[in-house]
């Protein structure tokens, strides 16, 4: 992929897209990465980036836990409601990616990037470690979460959603969702364009070039435990 791809798919997710099948599945897409971001939270009252965050419905509940919240997003359209949702919260910031550069050396304790990595071509992921690596503390860690495989399937993808559409009350959306889905643009991105997918072993190879150490972290964040997520730490 390249940085057209990238900006195909943020285009997308600017758009008025129906990838979360009704409001209940959005809300509860968001609540349970809200858990996931709380259970990694360092001790303390921690500086976190929450790079890609989406719509972030419940990053309140997280900043609640932190000295401070960023919430990082490229979708001009998503990145102004953010603003808008949190404008009273002082702990938050919402910045755009390029603002990622601009951040402190050594200022954060975590950077969270969940379900990101699929939408940015391996050339775009490694351009931005470095940037990571630098604003994190010398004991800080970097999460990078609900990393697509070689071996997923858009079958294993359905089913995840179901199992997580039966427990969260909005089963029969999701079987209607599934099959808008089969007609949507998203369809025809994934299609055309692909997402990035990462054996374990080569995601921290690409991690170690950039100085940073990696290991599995178990469990994934989100419902799709098809996925995978590692943590990073900085090495000297």
């Amino acid at each position: 992929m390249t940085a057209d791809v990238n900006r195909s798919w943020t285009q997308f997710w600017d758009t008025n897209h129906s990838v979360y099948v009704s409001p209940r599945h959005l809300d509860s897409h968001y609540r349970r990465i809200a858990d996931d971001i709380i259970r990694v939270l360092p001790e303390g009252t921690p500086r976190v980036l929450d790079h890609g965050c989406g719509e972030a419905l419940h990053a309140g509940r997280v900043a609640e836990r932190c000295a401070g919240l960023i919430l990082c997003e490229a979708a001009p359209t998503v990145r102004r409601r953010l603003a808008e949702r949190f404008a009273g919260e002082p702990r938050i910031e919402v910045i755009a990616p390029d603002g990622v550069e601009a951040l402190p050396e050594s200022s954060l304790d975590l950077i969270v990037a969940n379900s990101l990595v699929q939408y940015l071509s391996p050339d775009e992921l490694k351009a931005l470690l470095p940037s990571w690596r630098r604003a994190l503390k010398p004991a800080g860690r970097l999460i990078i979460a609900d990393i697509i495989t070689p071996a997923q399937t858009a079958v294993a993808d359905a089913t995840a959603l179901l199992r997580f559409a039966a427990k969260n009350g909005f089963l029969i959306d999701a079987f209607k969702g599934l099959v808008r889905t089969f007609f949507s643009d998203y369809r025809r991105l994934r299609t055309q364009l692909g997402l990035t997918r990462y054996a374990e072993a080569d995601l921290v190879s690409l991690l170690s070039q950039c100085g940073l150490g990696a290991t599995r972290l178990e469990p994934n964040f989100g419902y799709d435990s098809g996925r995978i997520a590692v943590v990073a730490t900085k090495r000297p």
